[in-house]
């Protein structure tokens, strides 16, 4: 009779312990489940096509709307550069855009979790800047932040605070962390002018 009770007892620890373990891992998997991805690094440029997160980058410029902008990019040794020449159309701003992509259906993604973009860049020539693109802006006109670093031909870190961008033509309204689905690098000029800069990292802090 007391081996049997002894045997009891002990099926029943190993029953509690096998309750707890599963509990433990029911409750780890659930928070699994709910975890935000990690998107913290956007763009290292360590491959030659696609950024980071695996998805391809995009160069785009003002031929779509009558401009004449040259851009061409070149990725080597885990550093993109970017260079060309600005010419506006007639009586607007020209452009050249390198759009780094955070989701592959180009569906918002909540970056709450951060204060805002920070670059590892040199600026050779011309003007530049980075905006946060979201889908809850429909004309184009999304926050943004001229990049200012010295032109002495080295890198630099460069950290944008989301709360410091702004649009440049529509109403001022906060930019919502939780709509951005892109990131823009983009070179601009009110006349004809050249470009160039070199980039090793896009990341967001």
């Amino acid at each position: 009779m007391t081996q049997l009770l002894s045997i009891f007892s002990s099926n029943s620890q190993k029953k509690r312990l096998f309750v707890i373990v599963s509990s433990i891992a029911l409750i780890m998997l659930s928070f699994c489940s709910n975890a935000k991805t990690d998107i913290t690094l956007v763009d290292d440029f360590s491959n030659s096509l696609n950024n980071s997160l695996g998805l391809p980058r995009q160069i785009m410029d003002d031929k779509m709307v009558g401009g004449k902008t040259t851009a061409a990019a070149q990725v080597n040794n885990g550093v993109m550069h970017l260079k060309g020449t600005i010419e506006p159309p007639r009586g607007q701003i020209g452009w050249a855009s390198a759009i780094l992509l955070l989701d592959p259906e180009g569906k918002a993604v909540d970056t709450s979790a951060y204060k805002g973009i920070r670059l590892l860049i040199k600026v050779n020539h011309g003007q530049l800047s980075v905006s946060a693109n979201s889908t809850e802006i429909t004309n184009f006109d999304y926050h943004s932040a001229v990049i200012a670093t010295p032109t002495d031909g080295k890198f630099h870190e460069v950290k944008i605070p989301f709360d410091s961008m702004k649009r440049t033509w529509s109403e001022q309204i906060t930019l919502n962390k939780q709509s951005i689905n892109s990131i823009s690098l983009v070179a601009f000029s009110l006349q004809k002018a050249p470009f160039s800069y070199e980039i090793d990292e896009l990341s967001f802090y």
